[in-house]
């Protein structure tokens, strides 16, 4: 009996790890895939469409979403024990990504007086880390209640809501502003 379990949390960090590079080769792609659509707005929602910082968070955020979806369904074979919490631990690891992008591009930025692309890079891979592993030590440590579910749900619905809002209806406050342009989201 420990062995299985052994073996089936073995097998969830492994798809934990995979997540990583999913998210990073995703999150990648979508740096480029509004440009090269030729500007299509509906793309926007999920691709950067200006190099703000608010713009460049989409890029952990929305595979971060995608990958869960696609973690879910390894999950649903572990049986209902398996399951509880995932939902939430996955919600928070997804806000964790782009709130260590904040902390990081905003702290040595405030050093540096520039963004630098090999701190931007590192700490774009350094927040998906973070946020795989956050999110798995939740599930995994803690058994949370299934109920709480229903709270991460809640959570990418309102980062979803907040990325596609943001992207269009963009604040005029510094997160939102491409540094190049001088513009406001898709504008």
């Amino acid at each position: 009996m420990t062995t299985s379990i052994s073996q089936a949390r073995s097998s969830v960090f492994r798809l934990e790890m995979w997540g990583i590079l999913f998210i990073v080769l995703v999150g990648a792609l979508l740096h480029f895939s509004f440009e090269l659509s030729g500007d299509w707005h509906p793309l926007g929602i999920i691709s950067a469409v200006n190099e703000s910082v608010w713009e460049h968070l989409k890029l952990a955020f929305w595979p971060a979403v995608f990958w869960t979806i696609i973690e879910f369904f390894f999950v649903l074979r572990t049986g209902k024990d398996r399951r509880e919490g995932f939902i939430l631990a996955k919600a928070i690891g997804s806000y964790i990504m782009p709130l260590v992008i904040v902390i990081i591009f905003y702290t040595y930025t405030a050093f540096t007086g520039e963004s630098l692309l090999a701190v931007d890079l590192a700490s774009f891979v350094i927040a998906i880390v973070i946020g795989q592993i956050v999110s798995y030590k939740l599930w995994k440590s803690s058994r949370l209640p299934h109920v709480l579910d229903s709270l991460g749900l809640a959570l990418f619905i309102i980062g979803i809501l907040l990325f596609a809002v943001f992207t269009f209806l963009t604040p005029q406050i510094g997160i939102f502003q491409d540094p190049v342009t001088g513009g406001y989201g898709i504008g």
